[in-house]
């Protein structure tokens, strides 16, 4: 019988991973622009029909060839973003071929920062995996276990200090709906009263519900997107999100049509406020 491994997992400061290959930590563009990116890459499995997830289902125990090549392709679509959320990714096991998909991704991405948070442990079979991969050093990053069942996580990243900071939460929810809102209510607390914030990830449900009945409802937070993210091939359900708040200016937002996973992918360009970007964020360097 497989056996989880069963140590148990309690909220904690960490430090960024370094990426010593990256070519550019130049920060933040002069201009206060901030690209996002959320996606859930299926441990780098391509599904383009719903019969794909019984013939590929071997995928998620074993290696194969082609999962290398939909690396490659993902790595490609990072590159153009400056923090990225991921979900479903593999921390280094059979199925991956040992390859941690953070720290590789980061590296396609050439990104100088980079976070692995391992929310479920099946030893060699399996590393159940959110990544964080940023062309921003943090402030501050927590790694925090959400309630319910174990194999869900949020990673929370500041960007500055105090009531100015800008607060990202990175987080992968439960399908239930309870789970879900106890999981929210955790978060709700853990964010505080951040005038600037972004949640990102797949919260497997959809914006309305977000909005305005769960335990983030009072916080003012902004739905950008309404496009439906999953299925990939014939999107039904907008459950991938990134939330803004309101002192966040949206520049640009985007689903985009990359068959590479069996979610699609979210992009969103903000401008951040004039005295968050300058004494807030890295700079380019002369």
């Amino acid at each position: 019988m497989l056996r989880r491994r069963t140590v148990e997992r309690l909220a904690a400061a960490r430090q960024p991973r370094t990426n010593p290959h990256c070519r550019d930590a130049s920060g933040l563009p002069c201009d206060g622009r901030l690209r996002l990116l959320s996606f859930n890459i299926q441990v780098g499995i391509r599904t383009e029909s719903y019969r794909h997830y019984l013939t590929r289902s071997w995928q998620h125990l074993l290696p194969h060839a082609g999962r290398a090549v939909n690396l490659q392709r993902i790595g490609d679509l990072l590159a153009d973003f400056d923090l990225v959320a991921l979900q479903e990714v593999d921390g280094g096991s059979l199925r991956s071929d040992y390859v941690n998909q953070v720290e590789h991704l980061a590296q396609l991405g050439n990104f100088p920062y980079w976070y692995q948070q391992l929310n479920r442990n099946l030893g060699p079979l399996a590393q159940h995996s959110n990544g964080l991969l940023s062309r921003l050093q943090p402030t501050e990053l927590e790694d925090h276990p959400l309630p319910g069942p174990p194999g869900r996580g949020a990673i929370l990243l500041r960007f500055g200090a105090g009531r100015e900071a800008l607060a990202v939460v990175m987080m992968h929810l439960a399908l239930g709906a309870r789970t879900r809102t106890r999981q929210l209510a955790y978060i709700r607390e853990l964010v505080g009263d951040y005038r600037h914030l972004v949640l990102m990830g797949d919260m497997n449900t959809h914006a309305r519900e977000l909005l305005e009945h769960s335990p983030l409802r009072d916080l003012g937070l902004l739905a950008p997107q309404i496009e439906a993210t999953f299925p990939s091939w014939r999107p039904q359900r907008c459950i991938d999100h990134i939330l803004l708040s309101p002192g966040l200016a949206l520049e640009r937002v985007q689903v985009l049509r990359q068959s590479i996973s069996d979610h699609l992918p979210v992009a969103v360009e903000v401008r951040l406020p004039e005295h968050l970007g300058r004494n807030t964020l890295p700079q380019p360097r002369p």
